[in-house]
């Protein structure tokens, strides 16, 4: 009996450290979340665009697509550029769109610059080495696989061969960023928290697309009606 005041704190204090652990995998999920729903704007800017025609009518031929609401740009003399950024990869068989995947962008930079600007970018993925490379621990856009600078305008018709296609609308005093050197890595804790499965892979979530969140839904499904799948 003189036990049990013990016992009841033990419970207590067990279901104590439960809340703050779920409170915790919580705040993590708000963040993913958050880039996801920033990524949702974003597309529907782009799309909107009418000086974004070429992304509009060739998003259908991407194998996936990356979108990074905010890539920020800043520094004095030495500088660089870095963002998170969303992938999302369509089933070459299905159509189906799968992901998120979580990313990190990093660019560094030599040359005399001052001020900060902030872009929204969206980069096509055109061809399966471009989707190869996202499923590695990192790449070099430009290095590891080849970019482009996306035609922009309302009568944008060029033909482009490159593994990635880099858009951006960008406000500040740079007028956008050059994702030429860009290191992309994947964002291997971002992946487990929104998923909720410790050891989760790119493959599992773009390419076999077996691991899933809710809360992507919209993304998915506005991307499915851009591109015509």
């Amino acid at each position: 009996m003189a036990n049990k005041p013990i016992h009841h704190v033990a419970r207590a204090i067990a279901a104590l450290l439960l809340f703050v652990a779920a409170q915790g995998v919580a705040l993590a999920q708000s963040e993913q979340q958050a880039l996801v729903n920033k990524a949702e704007r974003t597309l529907s800017n782009f799309l909107r665009d009418p000086d974004m025609t070429w992304l509009q009518q060739h998003l259908r031929e991407a194998k996936a697509v990356t979108i990074a609401p905010e890539v920020v740009k800043a520094g004095f003399i030495f500088g660089g550029s870095g963002g998170r950024a969303v992938t999302l990869a369509r089933d070459p068989k299905t159509g189906r769109w799968g992901g998120p995947g979580f990313y990190t962008l990093a660019t560094a930079s030599v040359g005399f610059q001052a001020g900060v600007s902030v872009s929204e970018v969206i980069t096509l993925v055109m061809t399966d080495k471009g989707l190869n490379q996202l499923l590695a621990p990192s790449a070099k856009l430009g290095g590891d696989a080849s970019i482009a600078a996306g035609p922009v305008g309302a009568g944008a018709s060029s033909a482009l061969l490159a593994d990635f296609i880099s858009f951006a609308r960008a406000k500040g005093v740079y007028g956008g960023v050059n994702l030429d050197g860009t290191v992309v890595s994947v964002s291997n804790d971002w992946n487990e928290a929104y998923y909720h499965r410790q050891g989760i892979l790119p493959p599992d979530i773009l390419v076999r697309m077996d691991a899933h969140n809710k809360g992507a839904a919209k993304l998915l499904a506005d991307v499915a009606r851009a591109s015509g799948k």
